[in-house]
């Protein structure tokens, strides 16, 4: 018999909370076939088979927390090819089945159903009448993801000055430029010209020329940073991750674009490593593709500030003393304001206005 462990989940993680079993017990696998996931206050990790073998038993249930080299389950070296194949036919359906039992209300550490009908009684949960009201509730802990997130914004309000200072822009020539360039741009790059990679661009260019709000402060000094990896943040349906796209001044527009798509599509399906998400020197978020209109967005430690971006909303504007109709958003900048001054945050925004207005695919 052998053991599966918990493997080294990234720096300075020491654990983490079984979410999922892949396969069940008396289940075959393959060397390489993942066994369960893990997720940590950053990212999901699948564990991998190292050999091949049989789930004999599991030693940790979902929804437990585990540590780095704990055992989680026993493991035998001996399979056949007719397991092999059977498991192979039947791992969709049997994980799907077995994902379902496995976090069912019934089965999952700290979860409560409660209602007129159930009136179920938990000692773990002192001071919670479970018996009072009609509507149902589901109770369950707070991933640690949702925790790292938390913590982190807290603690963004608790330690920096945050100051949030605001513009708008006239999306037209960008919009102009998409519309022309977009089926030459595919063709030749594979992916879409999006708006995002023109904020990229031309915020790297503004952090060139005001160094303090690529900056942070670290004890009582000060770090500039000579290098632009800027963290792009994408909603995802465990929380909102941060990934970094490094050394965005040696990029191109299509360069960038492919970046956003790969994070994008490793954050949605769990893929990102703890390498996408470390460092970052300045953040921009767009809750435009949600639908807001404005906000405050809050920065991401240790970096000293954040851009905002927003719905782009058809609006009337002067334009040479006649009143005109333009495609308009509104961008937000939050900055710590113990290191960048009120003057340097408005200049930000209106060099960036500048450079959106006037875009070029580089």
């Amino acid at each position: 018999m052998k053991n599966i462990t918990v493997p080294e989940l990234g720096e300075s993680i020491i654990e983490g909370t079984l979410t999922s079993w892949l396969i069940k017990e008396g289940d075959s696998f393959k060397s390489g076939d993942n066994l369960a996931e893990i997720e940590t206050e950053k990212i999901t990790i699948e564990i991998p088979a190292q050999t091949s073998g049989t789930l004999t038993k599991i030693i940790t249930p979902v929804g437990a927390t585990v540590n780095v080299g704990q055992s989680i389950a026993e493991i035998s070296d001996q399979i056949t090819t007719e397991e092999i194949t059977e498991t192979k036919t039947n791992q969709t359906t049997e994980t799907k089945e077995f994902k379902e039992q496995a976090t069912s209300p019934v089965d999952k550490p700290n979860i409560v159903k409660k209602s007129k009908e159930i009136g179920d009684k938990d000692d773990n949960l002192p001071n919670f009448d479970k018996e009072q009201g009609s509507a149902n509730e589901k109770i369950i802990p707070m991933s640690k993801l949702r925790q790292t997130i938390a913590r982190r914004l807290k603690d963004a309000q608790n330690t920096a000055a945050i100051l949030t200072t605001f513009n708008e822009v006239d999306m037209s020539a960008i919009m102009a430029l998409r519309k022309k360039e977009q089926a030459h741009f595919q063709k030749k790059y594979g992916v879409k010209l999006g708006i995002m990679s023109f904020f990229v661009k031309a915020c790297t260019e503004v952090l060139k020329a005001i160094p303090e709000i690529n900056s942070e402060i670290h004890e009582n000094k000060i770090i500039y940073k000579n290098y632009f990896d800027i963290g792009i943040a994408i909603g995802s349906e465990k929380g909102l991750v941060v990934p970094i796209i490094r050394n965005v001044e040696n990029l191109s527009n299509a360069d960038i674009e492919k970046a956003i798509f790969d994070l994008s599509n490793k954050a949605n399906s769990n893929k990102l490593a703890m390498s996408d998400l470390s460092g970052g020197t300045f953040s921009i978020t767009n809750g435009g593709i949600y639908g807001s209109m404005m906000s405050t967005p809050i920065i991401n430690p240790p970096q000293s500030a954040i851009l905002g971006m927003h719905s782009i909303i058809e609006r009337p504007i002067v334009v040479k003393k006649k009143i005109v109709i333009k495609p308009m958003m509104y961008i937000a900048l939050s900055y710590d304001h113990r290191l960048i001054d009120g003057k340097q945050a408005v200049t930000f925004l209106v060099n960036l206005k500048e450079l959106l207005e006037n875009p070029k695919i580089i």
